[in-house]
């Protein structure tokens, strides 16, 4: 059995100088009294001054590809590892912050760094989404849940004309795109721009985070994740497929410390859940919400999902 990790404790003993040091990251210059600032070593070290770190807060953000956080979201970025294995890491550094002259030019040889791919905001919403379509109230959405998601039918030009738009936000709540369903028949069912990098994204997650729970409940579409929260769980997101990939993975460790997995109750869902939960169950504790065969979170009311959590003790993430 794994030893439980005080992820808070971890970055609150190692400075995150500690990390600077071990990766050695270089050409870093003082800024005032607590801040440095430099090359991105996250995203091929574009821009001179886009990587600030505070010394006296012990985060990081870089204004470019929009990379932040703690010591242990900085060694997850670099070595592309979990949660729990860059607390495991840190935890083994010594905890002795370096004293900085400038520039910064620590000893050794440079480490590469891996490369995050930059998801671009979007510079613009579709106006006149009708968030009361009658589509909607057929799939029992209310319209409270239709207007504070976004979602709707929209009629104008462009990629998404006539079909039923759903805001992708990213982790800070930021629009990055729309996924368009299809309500005539038409193929594909579900529409998204060209290379819009789905597998970096989970849906709903800025809402889930500010929930403020440690446990999570991750369904597979958009739909479900609209009746879970629309019952009161506000604490879930979808993976918008039956796919698990590591960006997504890397989301859910960082926020969440038990995650209750409620696929689909048929085959691709079953074997989802078991493919998914061994990845996850490395960094944080999990369950599987076995559904009846043939059903999914969307199709179910509102007191049946009640009725599915109050039965787990309150394990799962609750209003």
């Amino acid at each position: 059995m794994e030893t439980w990790i005080d992820f808070e404790s971890v970055k609150r003993r190692v400075p995150i100088t500690v990390a600077l040091e071990r990766y050695h990251i270089q050409g870093l210059k003082r800024s005032g009294k607590a801040h440095l600032r430099g090359r991105c070593p996250l995203h091929a070290g574009d821009g001179r001054e886009t990587f600030h770190v505070d010394t006296a807060a012990h985060i990081f953000h870089c204004f470019s590809c929009g990379a932040g956080g703690s010591i242990l979201d900085l060694v997850m970025a670099i070595e592309g590892c979990g949660l729990r294995e860059a607390a495991e890491r840190a935890s083994a550094w010594r905890c002795q912050p370096t004293v900085y002259s400038e520039p910064w030019q620590p000893t050794g040889k440079i480490t590469v760094t891996k490369k995050i791919e930059f998801i671009p905001r979007l510079g613009f919403r579709l106006r006149g989404v009708d968030c009361h379509h009658c589509y909607l109230q057929s799939r029992a959405i209310h319209e409270t849940t239709a207007v504070e998601f976004g979602v709707g039918f929209y009629a104008g030009p462009g990629l998404m004309h006539r079909r039923l738009v759903i805001p992708i936000e990213d982790e800070a709540g930021q629009l990055v795109g729309y996924a368009g369903r299809a309500l005539d028949g038409t193929e594909p069912r579900y529409k998204f721009p060209p290379k819009f990098p789905k597998s970096m994204l989970l849906f709903n997650l800025h809402r889930a985070v500010a929930a403020g729970r440690s446990a999570v409940i991750v369904v597979e579409g958009f739909f479900d994740c609209l009746k879970v929260h629309q019952a009161g769980f506000h604490s879930v997101v979808a993976l918008m497929g039956s796919s698990l990939y590591e960006p997504q993975r890397q989301l859910l460790v960082r926020h969440f410390r038990h995650i209750s997995l409620m696929l689909d109750g048929d085959l691709a869902g079953r074997r989802a859940s078991s493919a998914i939960a061994p990845i996850l169950t490395r960094d944080c504790s999990v369950d599987v919400i076995e559904l009846p065969d043939g059903s999914q979170p969307d199709q179910m009311a509102e007191q049946s999902l009640h009725q599915i959590f109050k039965s787990r003790g309150g394990r799962t993430p609750i209003q």
